[in-house]
């Protein structure tokens, strides 16, 4: 498969650092952005290469010439006159007959394309995006799927959106069919997510692929030092899911969420004191923030899936607010005991994935590639430490209190 990198920005907010380097050409731990993503995708076999140029692009050719001393064969499209960021794509289809890979050289990102493309092929998209949780959602445009992944909406920062939503923010990253260059589209400047992707939104044709891994843009000042850290301090390359993954796994109700009983009702869903603070940390570590939670009022048909659902997106937006988020949430909805008033039949078995069960963490360390032996299971019950204890994880009992907070830092304080 073939990868076309758009190589082309000015770049114009981070120029006050490097007024004099072609964004693509930024170092990086000493080494430039564009060359960390080419070394990515040749170590996992994607060595055919299409740079799309345009600022300062005789910089980039002389950098990276015909990739022979990288190990990768590259092309060059250059763009004298801007096209928008699709518009190359369309003056150089003859040379993409298959499904591509399209990214951006002004992202910091280091990914498992393996994965992306097998979920690519597996759904038979026209395109697939890489989407991921991140910590300002409220100003990211969103994309709503349904549960096979297949995109419903595609929200732009600007359009409405609904009260509570799931954290899924397009990363940048796609997987792209030719047949979308077919489409007949007169534009001096064709604008690849107005003009071509949008419009699949609801067709059953554009997939998400939901993944934790590291994808960051470095276009501020502020971001090209964040990234720069996280380099340093190895999480980039240790977010890939090529690499064992470690967790900490959370059960909802009495951890994350004022303990109601039984919660059957969205408005009595309310986060806990320290929780966001709590996940924020996780966030910041060499850990997932995964979630997972015994919900027999499924089976016992007091909620419906729909309902829960709702829940879990008014649990995301409340702590995208507060700039945390979680990588997953895994539930089960069975019941073992029959006899309720309008309960769901099928729903009511001895399963695998009910706590003190340790199924879904071994379907998250299935999905995420976790250790976890390395990894947390906390919850305010018995049945989140035998879970947790079955799993091989690690264990920590919420206090009377209920703060996650100071459990998070006695566990992060133990890893220094």
């Amino acid at each position: 498969m073939k990868a076309v990198i758009m190589s082309g920005g000015r770049g114009t907010r981070i120029s006050e650092l490097f007024p004099d380097i072609p964004k693509p050409l930024i170092p990086i731990c000493g080494k430039p952005v564009l060359e960390h993503e080419i070394e990515c995708l040749r170590e996992q076999g994607f060595t055919n290469i299409i740079l799309t140029v345009s600022h300062m692009a005789d910089k980039i050719i002389k950098y990276f010439g015909d990739g022979s001393r990288f190990g990768v064969h590259i092309e060059y499209f250059v763009e004298d006159q801007p096209l928008g960021n699709a518009g190359a794509l369309f003056r150089m289809k003859d040379k993409l007959t298959e499904d591509f890979l399209l990214l951006n050289a002004d992202s910091v990102f280091n990914i498992d394309f393996n994965r992306f493309v097998a979920f690519h092929k597996e759904h038979n998209a026209l395109a697939t995006l890489f989407t991921h949780p991140n910590d300002h959602p409220y100003d990211s445009g969103l994309i709503i799927a349904d549960g096979d992944k297949s995109v419903k909406k595609w929200l732009a920062k600007e359009d409405e959106r609904p009260k509570y939503y799931k954290n899924r923010v397009n990363a940048g990253l796609h997987i792209i069919s030719p047949k979308l260059l077919e489409n007949d589209i007169n534009l001096p400047k064709i604008d690849l997510d107005r003009h071509l992707l949008k419009h699949l939104a609801g067709t059953g044709k554009m997939f998400c692929y939901d993944s934790p891994e590291y994808v960051k843009d470095m276009g501020t000042p502020e971001r090209f030092e964040a990234v720069t850290r996280d380099f340093e301090s190895g999480k980039v390359f240790a977010r890939n899911l090529r690499n064992k993954q470690k967790a900490i796994f959370l059960d909802r109700d009495g951890t994350i969420n004022k303990y109601v009983g039984f919660l059957r009702n969205i408005d009595d869903f309310e986060l806990l004191p320290t929780v966001s603070k709590a996940i924020k940390m996780i966030n910041c570590s060499g850990y997932l923030a995964i979630v997972v939670t015994n919900q027999p009022v499924i089976a016992r048909g007091e909620v419906t899936f729909v309902e829960l659902d709702e829940i879990h997106n008014k649990m995301e937006t409340l702590l995208g607010k507060d700039g945390a988020y979680l990588d997953g949430i895994y539930f089960c909805p069975h019941h073992p005991d029959s006899g309720f008033d309008g309960e769901v039949k099928e729903l009511k078995f001895n399963c695998e994935c009910r706590k003190p069960k340790p199924g879904m963490l071994i379907q998250a360390a299935e999905d995420f590639n976790i250790d976890l032996k390395q990894s947390w299971m906390i919850g305010d019950g018995k049945n989140d430490v035998k879970a947790g204890k079955a799993a091989g994880c690690k264990t920590k009992m919420i206090p009377t209190d209920g703060n996650l907070g100071n459990i998070i830092k006695e566990i992060l304080e133990e890893e220094r």
